[in-house]
């Protein structure tokens, strides 16, 4: 069996949370669900997966994958924000700390509160500092964060999600490999409870092949609610907001202009 090994680059916490999306997104695959990573072993410092052969996508591999990526997202969640079980605390995507909510607020929440206190805002400070958004732009993202906040853009959840979707959470091209045989498996998971729109935009932040196909095979499965495209932007903010923190640049204009619309 040829596997691969991860190391934790000096904080364990990384992999943890790694581990524990990568065993809760795998019980949706059981079900249906797109396939993951498979964890052989894990140790302190370190785990090992089972090694993944890359072929090419096909149209219907495609298709195949956003069918299962309804499923898997139809698995649920308890919560807007909710950890994978047995994770606790706050989680990562790529070296940016990642709000998580271990209970759900007293009222209940929204995912509009959700996405502004949780996605948008935590990174706007550092975005600013490293001075890919000035301070125009960090009015335009608050005004926007205060629209969200407020429920403008609150829409339902696809058809067969019942409450709140299973995320990959960190969706972008490069965590999807085509493997000969079994087609999309998912690596490096940021899994957490949230609305399936997240997932499904941000696979067209770097663009994915097929776009066209998955997003319609996902469709046929579980229809997306009205007014979805228009919302697409706006889901991408996340990924967006913290690639302008890490990594600054025209991450930050982009962040910006894409705000712009919803504020």
């Amino acid at each position: 069996m040829s596997t691969y090994r991860k190391s934790d680059h000096g904080n364990p916490r990384t992999l943890h949370y790694e581990v524990a999306g990568l065993r809760w997104l795998a019980e949706a695959s059981r079900a249906g669900g797109v396939a993951v990573a498979e964890v052989v072993a894990v140790w302190p410092d370190a785990l090992e997966t089972r090694i993944i052969s890359h072929g090419a996508p096909t149209e219907q591999t495609a298709e195949a994958f956003g069918r299962a990526l309804a499923r898997t997202h139809a698995a649920g969640a308890p919560h807007h924000g909710c950890p994978p079980p047995g994770f606790g605390g706050h989680g990562f995507m790529g070296r940016a700390t990642l709000p998580l909510r271990d209970a759900p607020p007293e009222d209940g929440g929204t995912w509009g509160e959700f996405y502004a206190t949780d996605r948008i805002l935590p990174y706007l400070e550092d975005a600013v500092a490293n001075g890919s958004i000035d301070d125009d732009g960090a009015r335009t993202v608050r005004r926007c964060a205060e629209r969200v906040g407020a429920g403008t853009y609150d829409a339902p959840q696809p058809a067969l999600v019942d409450g709140v979707a299973r995320l990959h959470g960190d969706l972008w091209s490069g965590n999807v490999l085509w493997a000969p045989g079994t087609g999309a498996t998912l690596i490096d998971p940021a899994a957490q409870g949230g609305h399936a729109e997240s997932d499904l935009a941000q696979l067209a932040v770097f663009g994915a092949p097929y776009l066209d196909r998955v997003l319609a095979a996902y469709d046929e499965v579980s229809p997306l609610a009205d007014g979805w495209p228009e919302r697409v932007g706006l889901h991408q903010l996340h990924i967006l907001i913290v690639h302008a923190a890490l990594f600054g640049g025209p991450y930050g204009a982009r962040t910006v202009s894409v705000a712009e619309r919803y504020a």
